[in-house]
C-alpha cells in the first residue's frame, strides 16, 4: 500500500512507519521539518505541493496536533485547538480535489472525549461525553473530521488512550517516577487508566484498514483498564522498587507547575473499553497490564 502519515514524526508515527514499512508498504510522512527522502513539507494549515502525494494513495493517517502535555494557558489552549482543527480541515480540502483519494482516512482523536468515570465503562455506543476544555477539543476535532461525507473515503476516528512503549512519553516517565521513590498512588488512586501497548496500537490500525466495515469513532484501548493505584503497585513490583510515596492532589498541583503539565493527565479517570474492536474479532497481543509490562521490561 501507499500510506501517508501526516504529523508522523512523533512516537506513534515512527512506530507506524516502521510497522508498515517492514511489511513492504510505501510510507510518506508529512512534516514541518522534512529530513529524509520520504518526508514531505507541510505546515498543517495551508495547501501545498504535499497534496499531490494524496493522489492514488491507499491510506491517510493524520496524527497532527500539539501535545497536551503542557500548561493549559491561553496560548497553549489555542495551539492545541488550532493544530488539530486546521490540519484536519486542510486535509479535507486537499482530498476533495483528488481524482483518486485514499480509500480510508484515519484521524487521531482521544479517549479523553469521555467524562471522568471510575465505575461507568465508556464504549463507543454508551460512552458519556461531557463538557470541559479537553472534551470539547475532542468533540470539535471529530466534528470537523466527520463534517463532510466522502463516498469514496471511509473515515475512522481513533479514540486513543495512553500508548505504552519503550520510547514513548508516558512509560519512561512512569519508570523514572517509580525509581525516584515517588511511585505511590496519585490522588485517591481510584482513577481508571485506559492504555494500550504500542504493538497493539499498530496492529489495530492495520486491522481497521483491512476491515472495510469499520468506520466512525473507534476506541483504541486495551480491554482491561486498571486503577492508578494498581498500575503503580504493579509497576513497582516489576521494577523491584518496594516503596513509593503517595502524591496527594495538592502536591500534584504544585509539581505540575514546575513540570509544565496539567494534573488532569494523571487524575482524570479514563474508563474506556474497545467494544467495536472486540465485537468484530480483533485480538490483542497484550490485553492486560501484566502482559504489556512483561514485554516492555524485557532485558
Amino acid at each position: 500500500m501507499k500510506i501517508i502519515i501526516a504529523g508522523g514524526t512523533g512516537f506513534l508515527g515512527e512506530h507506524l512507519e516502521r510497522y508498515f514499512t517492514e511489511k513492504g508498504n510505501q510510507v510518506y510522512i508529512f512534516t514541518r521539518n522534512p529530513k529524509r527522502s520520504n518526508e514531505i513539507y507541510w505546515n498543517a494549515k495551508d495547501l501545498g505541493d504535499w497534496k499531490n502525494r494524496l493522489e492514488n494513495a491507499d491510506v491517510l493517517i493524520n496524527l497532527t496536533g500539539k501535545s497536551v502535555d503542557c500548561r493549559y494557558h491561553d496560548k497553549n489552549k489555542q495551539e492545541i485547538y488550532t493544530s488539530r482543527i486546521e490540519s484536519t480541515h486542510v486535509l479535507q480540502i486537499a482530498l476533495d480535489e483528488c481524482m483518486n483519494p485514499p480509500k480510508i482516512w484515519l484521524n487521531a482523536s482521544s479517549a479523553t472525549i469521555y467524562v471522568h468515570s471510575e465505575t461507568h465503562v465508556n464504549t463507543e455506543e454508551n460512552g458519556i461525553i461531557g463538557d470541559d476544555f479537553s472534551m470539547n477539543i475532542c468533540k470539535n476535532w471529530e466534528k470537523e473530521f466527520f463534517a463532510i461525507n466522502n463516498e469514496k473515503i471511509r473515515k475512522v476516528a481513533l479514540r486513543t488512550s495512553i500508548v505504552l512503549g519503550d520510547k514513548g512519553r508516558a512509560f519512561p516517565k512512569l519508570k523514572a517516577i517509580i525509581r525516584m521513590g515517588l511511585g505511590g498512588k496519585q490522588g485517591r488512586g481510584n482513577q481508571m487508566v485506559s492504555w494500550i501497548h504500542i504493538g497493539d496500537f499498530c496492529k489495530a490500525v492495520e486491522w481497521i484498514i483491512q476491515n472495510e466495515e469499520i468506520s466512525g469513532p473507534i476506541n483504541i484501548t486495551a480491554p482491561e483498564p486498571i486503577s492508578n493505584e494498581t498500575m503503580m503497585r504493579t509497576l513497582r513490583k516489576k521494577l523491584n522498587i518496594p516503596l513509593g510515596l503517595n502524591a496527594p492532589v495538592w502536591q500534584l498541583e504544585i509539581a505540575s507547575i514546575f513540570l509544565k503539565t496539567e494534573t488532569e493527565l494523571l487524575l482524570k479517570s479514563r474508563n474506556v473499553y474497545p467494544e467495536n474492536l472486540i465485537k468484530r474479532g480483533f485480538r490483542f497481543a497484550f490485553p492486560n497490564f501484566d502482559q504489556a509490562l512483561a514485554q516492555l521490561l524485557k532485558p
